[in-house]
């Protein structure tokens, strides 16, 4: 258990203006209420996800494999052996690389999305995971990346992140201005894929509104936040959610109807994180120094930010899971898992 490092939450409940109005006074998280559950000989939890049953965390880890937190005395359980004996990443494309994880509440299937293998799929009793999608309407996936269920009929959404460069060399779409990625529908009753948005750059986090009328969709090499509506008068269309001043990456929401969104670009100081909201700018206050995740109601208020604040241990986070009153938080390159109670 490591703390080296004070937490703050910001508590940001309403907007004046062009500015950020703060209605009450900030809360303090101390270093106490956060611990870090090591991981062996293997890093990179980049998605965080909870069964049916309320049990896990299940973690998606750099050698291939799915682990379940099975508390203090057992720890972490591994399902199978890493696939070549090792825990090495370097055999990504081997080995396959489990990206975003999600369990479908009606039928506690585990869904992966997995870089190399695509969308993949487990069912409740455990067992090797099967490939359920490789493809969108005649285009091999190249990267998928992030997904989330419809909790209503089941389908899936998820993000291929670029069918030109692999996870290995994702630095080269960005730098590139790549737009080959995708958000994709794969429904389970027809087997089938429909590409839902095309022509996006690095797309990456999706999640599903309370009421599944809408998801957002991280946008990583813009820096925005896209509300894409799935029903109502404005279904299949795409609306800006949020401008960041910082890449985003998973996004997870709470019971509350209320988006995680991790911001994973290390260590560099933030002198601002942009909103845009009816067309004016509500700029976070610069003592909000190094916000590495912030929640957003689903009407696109800052509700809070968890700000770094120069502790290295919350660096290069991937995903916030709010789970009975405490944030799980992943990381893709970290040897850990952190949780703040």
């Amino acid at each position: 258990m490591k703390t080296p490092f004070l937490l703050i939450f910001l508590t940001l409940t309403s907007f004046f203006g062009p500015s950020l109005k703060l209605t009450s006074a900030s809360s303090f998280v101390y270093p106490d209420s956060y611990n870090q559950i090591e991981l062996s000989k293997v890093s990179g939890p980049e998605s965080i996800a909870f069964d049916c049953r309320g049990k896990g965390p299940y973690i998606s880890v750099s050698d291939g494999r799915i682990l379940n937190w099975e508390g203090p005395n057992f720890g972490w359980k591994e399902p199978r052996s890493a696939c070549d004996g090792s825990t090495n990443p370097e055999t990504e494309p081997t080995c396959g690389r489990p990206l975003g994880l999600k369990f479908d509440r009606r039928s506690c299937n585990l869904y992966i999305a997995d870089a190399y293998f695509g969308l993949l799929m487990v069912g409740p009793s455990g067992g090797v995971a099967q490939q359920v999608a490789t493809s969108a309407e005649g285009t091999p996936l190249g990267f998928a990346n992030a997904l989330d269920i419809d909790t209503q009929t089941g389908v899936v959404y998820f993000t291929d992140s670029s069918t030109l460069f692999q996870r290995r060399v994702w630095l080269y779409s960005v730098l590139s201005g790549d737009r080959t990625g995708r958000l994709i529908q794969y429904d389970p009753r027809t087997k089938k894929t429909t590409v839902l948005l095309r022509g996006l750059a690095f797309p990456d986090g999706v999640a599903l509104s309370n009421d599944n009328s809408f998801l957002l969709l991280a946008e990583s090499t813009t820096m925005k936040i896209f509300r894409f509506w799935l029903r109502g008068p404005k279904a299949q269309t795409s609306e800006l959610f949020a401008q960041l001043g910082r890449s985003p990456d998973n996004i997870k929401r709470n019971r509350n109807g209320e988006f995680w969104i991790a911001l994973n670009t290390g260590r560099a100081v933030l002198k601002s994180l942009v909103h845009v909201k009816h067309n004016g700018e509500v700029v976070m206050p610069s003592w909000i120094r190094d916000p590495v995740a912030v929640k957003f109601d689903g009407d696109g208020n800052v509700v809070e930010a968890l700000d770094g604040h120069g502790g290295s241990s919350l660096e290069s986070v991937s995903e916030v899971e709010e789970h009975d009153g405490s944030l799980w938080i992943g990381s893709a390159v970290k040897p850990f898992v952190g949780v703040l109670h």
